[in-house]
């Protein structure tokens, strides 16, 4: 039996956990991520630099409630970028589809255009990925640009925002409530 994947919304008080998971990356991963392999020092500032407020950082959340996956939604003007990590023992198990589910709806609900992903063309999960949400994909040389239309935000889109929202502080509240006993067995 599989069970969909819960994706909640992060606020400022998720950023060490934010920090944890991209200084968690392998230099392979930073790298597809951030089309460099960033240091942890560029990694640390990158995650101050964050604007909850601003724009929207989503997360699937392990059983140790520690984040194995990530999307940041950065706006600007009617455009909205992505960017997606997975950590390598979470992938090919429909995450990172379900990170850039939750930034479309997203992304509508905030009244924009255009949703765009920029990633290196060997970045093959991204690239799978936009080619199945059938995003126009740009390729220049050793990067490319997927873009999405977005269709603009309804009242489907605004409640199964809140809707998933709701899903993914349960979900954490579920495994917080779980881990208490294995912290308690494990001392």
């Amino acid at each position: 039996m599989t069970f969909p994947i819960s994706i909640r919304q992060l606020t400022e008080f998720d950023r060490s956990a934010l920090e944890r998971h991209f200084l968690g990356l392998r230099d392979a991963d930073r790298r597809l991520r951030f089309g460099v392999v960033l240091p942890d020092s560029a990694l640390r500032g990158y995650v101050e630099r964050i604007d909850f407020t601003r724009d929207a950082v989503f997360a699937s959340i392990g059983d140790d409630l520690e984040i194995v996956a990530v999307a940041h939604l950065a706006h600007n003007g009617n455009d909205g970028e992505l960017g997606v990590s997975v950590l390598s023992e979470h992938r090919r198990r429909g995450v990172g589809t379900a990170l850039l589910a939750r930034a479309h709806t997203r992304a509508r609900n905030l009244g924009l255009h255009v949703l765009f992903v920029h990633c290196l063309t060997e970045n093959g999960a991204m690239m799978h990925i936009a080619r199945r949400e059938a995003m126009r994909i740009v390729s220049d040389g050793p990067e490319a640009d997927a873009f999405l239309g977005l269709e603009p935000a309804d009242a489907e889109s605004r409640i199964g925002e809140a809707f998933e929202q709701a899903v993914g502080l349960f979900d954490y509240a579920l495994k917080a409530h779980l881990a208490v006993p294995k912290a308690i067995a494990q001392a």
